[in-house]
């Protein structure tokens, strides 16, 4: 009789400590706050923002470099002396150095040139190598290349993040999100609204609002540059796009990880409105909060516009994805703003309108 055995005790024990570290990581950091924002109470419509910006790494990409290297261990992807190399717009990287750092992995981020100086300096921090490339749609293909050539492995976030997270609960985003919410006066959410980078959020939480048989709709947010709103619109999965300004969302192509069955309205944020939304929350809540979080900020204002015309009652959840810290150079400098055609203020003028003085 034949057989072949590649058992190998020693991975095997070092698979078993890595994850317990990663699992370590997530019992330590526990959940994130359900913020209130400050609506009239007359309008019967309460907002939420979820803060994922205070996570260890800083952003909602904490979420998902956790079931990325979880996937990539129990898959048998990652071993004592793999090289870590991911694609990215600067967030997942961020984190994903945060893991390979606690499992004394090396990592390599690729990274279009365009990625704020403060990300990169996180990545570093991590103990991460940055490498940039000029063209956003070169990363994948460079991420191959260093993945092939070190002997490691491309956690190709935009590929699996759909699936390496649990949908159906084990305290993922949707799961916390539909918890907290259950004291609220509108406990089930009219909407839940995010962005797409990977599709990987969007994915997990229109699945959850499925499988636990809620009424509540799915809205996405997304920018300019974006493959994701017009490949949704037209059904084509093949739609490009030049990229986008506002880092972590938007892509020039759709994803793998996007899945646009489960999502009920896509919403177009122009990127002049998305960045007045930011500084918006801030001036509101006090809140310190990046691009992304802005765009979503400025699609619940539309939905809430409508609901409030209808005489409908209700919630809107949504996420604050990171902390404007990592952008002072960019969204936060007018020069820069102005370099890049961008006038924040008739939209900035147009959100302090929405709510009464």
């Amino acid at each position: 009789m034949d057989f072949v055995d590649r058992h190998a005790p020693a991975t095997r024990r070092w698979v078993a400590e890595a994850v317990h570290k990663v699992e370590a990581d997530a019992n330590r950091s526990c959940d994130t706050h359900l913020h209130v924002f400050p609506l009239p109470s007359e309008w019967g419509v309460n907002l939420y923002l979820k803060d994922e910006s205070v996570h260890p790494t800083g952003s909602l990409k904490h979420r998902l470099a956790r079931s990325l290297f979880l996937y990539g261990l129990a898959n048998g992807w990652i071993g004592p002396s793999t090289t870590i190399v991911e694609a990215s717009s600067g967030s997942t990287a961020v984190s994903e150095a945060y893991f390979a750092r606690l499992l004394g992995l090396p990592f390599i981020a690729v990274m279009p040139a365009a990625t704020s100086p403060e990300k990169i300096h996180l990545i570093e921090f991590y103990g991460g190598k940055c490498h940039l490339v000029t063209d956003p749609g070169a990363i994948y293909e460079e991420s191959r290349r260093l993945a092939a050539e070190t002997g490691g492995h491309f956690m190709d976030q935009f590929t699996y993040a759909e699936r390496a997270t649990d949908w159906r609960g084990n305290n993922n985003i949707a799961e916390s999100i539909f918890d907290q919410m259950s004291m609220e006066p509108h406990p089930e959410p009219t909407w839940v609204v995010v962005g797409a980078g990977t599709g990987g959020t969007s994915a997990t939480i229109g699945r959850y609002i499925r499988y636990r048989r809620y009424a509540t709709r799915l809205a996405v947010a997304d920018v300019e540059g974006s493959a994701f709103y017009p490949g949704w619109v037209s059904g084509d999965p093949e739609v490009t796009a030049p990229g986008s300004r506002i880092e972590g969302i938007g892509r020039p192509r759709i994803e793998p990880s996007f899945l646009p069955t489960v999502i009920d309205r896509m919403i177009a944020v122009p990127d002049a409105r998305s960045i007045a939304g930011m500084h918006w929350v801030r001036e509101v809540t006090g809140r310190d909060v990046g691009g992304s979080t802005g765009t979503n900020i400025a699609a619940c204002v539309e939905l809430i516009r409508e609901m409030r015309e209808a005489g409908e009652r209700g919630s809107v959840v949504t996420l604050i994805c990171d902390s404007g810290d990592r952008y002072r150079g960019t969204y936060g400098n007018p020069a820069w703003l102005a370099d890049q055609g961008l006038d924040i203020a008739p939209h900035l003028a147009d959100l302090r309108a929405f709510l009464p003085t």
